[in-house]
């Protein structure tokens, strides 16, 4: 599964709703899914970095949660080919080209993709019916807190 950078950034300590890492530690899922099923595009450490500077985390966190990501999870480059060939192709039904890339990466890999983002969940169904790649958000993969 490919996860969009929301879900990347409580590593660097910033605090979200739909902490899906968070979820998967503690075993609230309602779906079969471990750490080591997860992906990234490279593109999210890029966003991650700008997030956390927009929101002025300090930059040691920042590293520390970089260098979490690559050594806990497959980091997919964005540069590949069939990537850059495949987000082109999606530029036509979403405008943000950093979540081209994200849904390209899933695409590409055959893999289905969470996210908490607005457009791409609203053209979950072409995803599906074009790529037959699912599109899930926090909410269909965790449970509840207790």
């Amino acid at each position: 599964m490919i996860i969009d950078t929301t879900y990347l950034l409580p590593l660097a300590r910033i605090s979200i709703n739909t902490d899906l890492l968070k979820a998967i530690a503690e075993k609230r899922l309602k779906v079969k899914i471990s750490f080591s099923d997860l992906k990234v595009s490279l593109i999210s450490l890029f966003e991650l970095q700008a997030k956390a500077s927009k929101l002025n985390i300090p930059p040691e966190y920042v590293s520390k949660a970089i260098d979490v990501i690559l050594r806990n999870f497959t980091v997919v480059p964005f540069y590949q080919n069939k990537i850059i060939s495949k987000a082109h192709e999606l530029r036509r039904i979403i405008d943000d080209y950093i979540d081209c890339i994200i849904v390209a990466t899933a695409v590409v890999l055959k893999e289905d993709l969470a996210t908490e983002d607005r457009t791409i969940l609203s053209v979950k169904n072409f995803i599906k019916k074009k790529y037959n790649i699912k599109v899930v958000k926090y909410k269909d993969i965790a449970l509840p807190k207790s």
